[in-house]
């Protein structure tokens, strides 16, 4: 399994704690954004590298705008690169 990217992490911090204070369970969450449950979980975790479709589903169903999703730019880190061999 990939390590996770402290990106994710964050990102999925911030649809949690939105998720939660909209009053959603995870499961219901999933089910109003048409994901699957366990996407959505891995989602929160920082263990999926999330689909733009997707982050517009979510954004859709916590009634936010997509930037909100984000954290501020200083905060992010450059993405992994992957090396050739």
């Amino acid at each position: 399994m990939e390590k996770k990217h402290p990106n994710l992490i964050k990102i999925g911090k911030k649809i949690r704690a939105l998720r939660k204070a909209r009053g959603y369970s995870q499961e219901d969450f999933a089910a109003a954004a048409q994901l699957g449950r366990s996407y959505a979980g891995r989602v929160e975790r920082g263990e999926q590298n999330i689909s733009m479709q997707s982050l517009i589903q979510i954004a859709l169903t916590l009634k936010v705008e997509i930037g909100e999703l984000f954290p501020p730019l200083r905060e992010l880190k450059a993405p992994y690169r992957k090396r050739l061999v």
